[in-house]
Order: C-alpha cells, then sequence, then structure tokens
C-alpha cells in the first residue's frame, strides 16, 4: 500500500476536475391556461441554454404579484400591463413588466348559456363581469362596442359601472372574481370572460363567444418582475426563447385564435 501512495499522489495531481454543470434556476408564477401551457413548451429550450425553469401555477389574479413582491418566485406570466398598473397602484407594490416581456393577446369575450344572439339579451338582463379595475373597465368597453351601453368616457380603461351614461336595456351588473366567471354562467344571462378562463372552463372563444374583442386589443400578457430582477440574463433569456417562431406556430395552433402573439 505504501508504494501504491506515490503513485495515486502523481495521478491526483493530474486529474482534471469534472465541471458540473451550471443551471440558473428561474421562478415564474403563471396561469394554468395559457400562460404555464407556454412556459412548459419553452422549459426544454431554456434548460439547454442553463436555465432550469420552474413554473409555479396560480388560479388567480392577485397572488402571483404577491408572490413576486415577496420574492417567492422570480417573475410571472398572467397579466397585461393595465391590470398591474392598477394592482401597484391599489397594493402599494412596485411591480415592472420585464423589458420586451410581451407575449401573447387574449382576446376578452362574452358568453351566455341562455341565448345565442346579443339581440335577444332581455330588458333587466344580468351581466356578470370582472370584478378587478382594469377588466371592470375592459369589459364595459366590449359592452358600448356592441351597442349595450354607453360610456361618460369611452377612453377611460378603468371605467366602472358608475360611469355608464346611457343603459337602455337597464342591465343589473354583478362583479365577481374573474376565476368565478365560468361558474356564474348558468345563473346570469351574459358573462364576460377573460379567455385563460374561458379556456380552462373548456368554452371555445371562436366558437362560443356571443362577441369577443379584436386582435388589435391593448391588453397583451406580459412578463412581469421585480425592478431589481426584471433584466437579469435568466429572464432575457426566457424572452428570447418566447419570441421564436416555434412558440408563436404553438400558440397559432393550439389555441386557434382564443391566443394571438403579440411579438
Amino acid at each position: 500500500m505504501r508504494q501504491l501512495l506515490p503513485l495515486l499522489s502523481v495521478l491526483a495531481a493530474f486529474a482534471v476536475p469534472v465541471a458540473a454543470s451550471a443551471q440558473d434556476t428561474l421562478r415564474v408564477a403563471a396561469s394554468p391556461v395559457p400562460h404555464a401551457e407556454i412556459l412548459e413548451f419553452v422549459k426544454p429550450k431554456l434548460k439547454a441554454q442553463g436555465v432550469d425553469l420552474e413554473v409555479k401555477v396560480f388560479t388567480d389574479y392577485v397572488q402571483p404579484n404577491i408572490a413576486v413582491a415577496d420574492k417567492l418566485v422570480d417573475a410571472n406570466f398572467f397579466q397585461h400591463q393595465p391590470y398591474l398598473d392598477a394592482f401597484n397602484r391599489d397594493r402599494k407594490t412596485s411591480i415592472v413588466a420585464v423589458p420586451d416581456g410581451l407575449v401573447h393577446v387574449e382576446p376578452f369575450g362574452a358568453y351566455s348559456k341562455k341565448i345565442q344572439r346579443v339581440a335577444d339579451l332581455p330588458v333587466g338582463a344580468t351581466i356578470a363581469i370582472p370584478n378587478d379595475p382594469s377588466n371592470t373597465g375592459r369589459a364595459l368597453v366590449l359592452l358600448q362596442k356592441q351597442g349595450l351601453i354607453k360610456l361618460k368616457d369611452p377612453s377611460k380603461i378603468l371605467s366602472t359601472a358608475r360611469d355608464i351614461a346611457e343603459n337602455p336595456k337597464k342591465l343589473v351588473f354583478r362583479e365577481l372574481e374573474a376565476a368565478q366567471l365560468p361558474r356564474a354562467l348558468p345563473d346570469v344571462d351574459l358573462a364576460l370572460i377573460n379567455t385563460n378562463y374561458a379556456l380552462e372552463a373548456k368554452l371555445v372563444p371562436t366558437r362560443d363567444a356571443l362577441f369577443i374583442e379584436g386582435a388589435d386589443s391593448p391588453y397583451a400578457n406580459l412578463l412581469a418582475a421585480r425592478n431589481d430582477n426584471a433584466a437579469s440574463p435568466a429572464l432575457k433569456k426566457l424572452i428570447a426563447v418566447l419570441h421564436t417562431p416555434e412558440v408563436k406556430k404553438f400558440i397559432e395552433e393550439k389555441y386557434k385564435g382564443a391566443v394571438v402573439p403579440a411579438f
């Protein structure tokens, strides 16, 4: 054994250490559909670039931003800029959009289990709309475009029911948490539902919506993060991968117009 020790020392001196594969971990909170599905699609491509993407699924519109603010995740992917602005104002947070982080638009639609045409909407009909400020205004603007109401200022994206100037059908509005809107369909005449929740409820926006936003909607969904990490190398890699032709094709083929690429 003593004769082997010098030999082992020589071999050790010339041994080349095996470098561990360095992987950055990027934790992103996301709504199940389509956000988490899109992130899962790009996960292998990101891993090849040294980033291990962990997708944390949330089913509401509040917790993903709280998770970012509390540093439980690095970023989130579920919201548009008007919602983020309203959240920061109301919650005193300072979450920011990741530079060049626009990914897709989910055209907002109106659904009903009781009528098949807007013209059949009765006087005094109950309309369910999201209760968060940005999507409340978005719903009311869409209703105005259908001639169902008239707003005092159609350009005001944070309009509320108090901003309705004319309501000829005497529509009654029920403001609900966005995630609850599909379940409310049997109990109301019309519900305006965010596309991610419509898809989760097995609704096909291009087939089932009585009316829907056009692809020119300004409500593009984006990646958001804290100001201190919004320009991190890992997030830059994620944006680059999300903006590839492969992702554009994935969105177009999987969602068939219910989700529209914004890049």
